[in-house]
């Protein structure tokens, strides 16, 4: 691979990773999940990269001298069959927590935002009225 291809998968590797950490700090669940997702991707692909691209090579065996290790490639298979197996789990996780908590928020409390009434101020408000 050339200087020029090996940067941009560096970079996509690392954009990925980065929306995925981006995603994993958001207070609602989907966006976590989507966001695990994303580094799981971003993973797979920099084991896939580093396992390099061998053009006419036979795997282990073979009477050549150059050889292609696929090893790289059955962790990658092995990880996208688990990576599936994790995601739904943690779907049936949040959906859940949704379920039992009333809330999607990753905490189980919906954010207060600066300068609104909470609602216990709110409801007392009302019924002095």
């Amino acid at each position: 691979m050339t200087l020029s291809m090996e940067f941009l998968l560096a970079s996509g590797i690392g954009v990925v990773t980065a929306a995925g950490i981006y995603l994993l700090l958001r207070g609602r669940t989907f966006p976590v999940v989507i966001g695990l997702s994303l580094i799981g991707y971003a993973v797979n692909v920099f084991i896939f990269v580093m396992g390099r691209l061998w053009f006419d090579a036979n795997p282990i065996l073979g009477s050549g001298e150059l050889l292609a290790d696929p090893l790289p490639q059955a962790l990658v298979l092995t990880a996208i069959v688990i990576g599936f197996a994790t995601t739904g789990f943690v779907i049936e996780l949040a959906l859940r927590s949704r379920h039992e908590s009333g809330s999607d928020h990753v905490d189980g409390h919906e954010p207060r935002h600066v300068g609104a009434p909470s609602k216990a101020r709110a409801d007392s408000n009302r019924g002095a009225n």
